[in-house]
């Protein structure tokens, strides 16, 4: 199992040395980390990798290799409290589901909220009403409501949630993806633009053929530029949330575009294009770039591809104060018009498969707001895509 371990690793081009894994292997032996997955997890994580930009794809290789095993559990220790707590969450049928209402739009939900923050004294759980849990509340976790506010929940669970006030972190996409890049690399080379620029460095075989013969013979090198790509792209890549689910296609995507196009800037955002974005998502909190310093950086002549799943809230488009993450004082279709207005040869690539879209609300927004260029993210999408952009408007 261990040395599967170390060839996943290095075929995840994780460079671990023989010396590394052998400290490894010393220390399970020394009993460093002997009955404890989690243990054992820092452990390895510790010895083996070397650079913070291959822990992702060391959680991966890990996750693969050891999915399954758990920890030992002592039946000395009493089952946690939380685990109590998930047992009590409901699994409503169908025709239950039905029976709950909608509270009746964006507005009456946060009057709502802020009368059951006044209210409430304790905690809560079971019912319809109060903040609580495994309820029919709108507001609380770990229950079921179709219009609602999640609070004290790690993740989602229908996906409908209006706004998450749990703080969460987002990790950066992987550039470096080689598996399953190549179809996506040839479907990004239509959109290739090549110019010669910057110093000659080429040997230019014709014209130094040519060169040679006039000059009686005797060898005339001929230089000059090395062809470029000459197409700028801006990326707009949506992380965190349901996209967790397309991470993998994502990054193929990205590290495609990054060895296809010199001219290329990428940014992150959340469901929705508001008045800032991101470059670093461990540092998004504090490092923003604001949307219209963007419009005012770069001109007519970037290419813009947006990659997400628009799937989110209604409110995260139409309203203010809809964003999950903080309170934007401009609805996200507004900024939506303005980025495709500023660049004419914009386009929206899906993960989500196309016969899946129009179940999705907020899809049909996005795909209206961008006037229908919205495309699957599969090779033909890709390509229908890259043809897309090659054209004004």
């Amino acid at each position: 199992m261990f040395f599967s371990f170390l060839a996943e690793l290095r075929a995840a081009k994780i460079p671990v040395s023989l010396r590394e894994y052998l400290t490894l292997m010393e220390a399970m032996q020394q009993r460093v980390a002997p009955f404890d997955i989690e243990d054992f997890y820092f452990l390895a994580r510790t010895a083996l990798v070397k650079d913070e930009r291959h822990l992702d794809r060391f959680d991966r290789v890990f996750g693969h290799c050891f999915k399954g095993i758990e920890t030992p559990s002592d039946p000395k220790v009493a089952i946690p409290d939380n685990w109590l707590r998930k047992i009590a969450e409901r699994f409503l049928t169908a025709e239950d589901k039905r029976l709950i209402q909608s509270l009746g739009g964006w507005e009456k939900l946060m009057e709502i909220l802020r009368q059951r923050l006044a209210e409430q004294r304790g905690r809560h759980q079971g019912g319809g009403k109060w903040i609580g849990t495994a309820g029919t509340s709108p507001f609380g976790a770990f229950g079921y409501n179709p219009e609602g506010v999640r609070i004290g929940q790690h993740e989602g669970r229908n996906r409908s949630a209006v706004k998450v006030w749990d703080r969460r972190e987002f990790r950066n996409l992987d550039d470096t993806v080689e598996l399953g890049t190549r179809n996506i690399k040839l479907a990004l080379r239509r959109l290739r633009q090549f110019a010669r620029e910057g110093a000659a460095e080429e040997l230019d075989l014709d014209g130094t053929v040519k060169s040679t013969a006039h000059n009686a013979g005797w060898l005339d090198l001929k230089l000059v530029p090395e062809r470029h790509n000459t197409v700028k792209l801006l990326l707009f890549l949506d992380v965190g949330g349901s996209m967790e689910d397309h991470v993998r296609i994502c990054e193929e995507l990205f590290s495609a575009a990054r060895s296809e196009f010199k001219h290329l800037i990428h940014f992150y955002f959340h469901n929705c294009v508001y008045d800032s974005v991101w470059r670093d998502s461990r540092r998004r909190h504090v490092e923003q770039v604001p949307v219209m310093e963007l419009l005012r950086t770069y001109n007519q002549s970037y290419r813009i591809v947006l990659v997400g799943d628009a799937s989110m809230s209604p409110y995260e488009i139409e309203k203010e104060g809809g964003s999950v993450e903080r309170w934007n004082d401009e609805a996200g279709e507004v900024w939506l018009h303005r980025l495709f207005e500023a660049y004419p040869r914009a386009v929206w690539l899906n993960p989500v498969p196309e016969k899946y879209w129009t179940g999705t609300a907020s899809i049909g927004m996005i795909r209206q707001i961008t006037e229908d260029r919205m495309f699957p993210l599969t090779l033909d999408g890709i390509d229908q895509a890259m043809h897309r952009l090659r054209r004004r408007g």
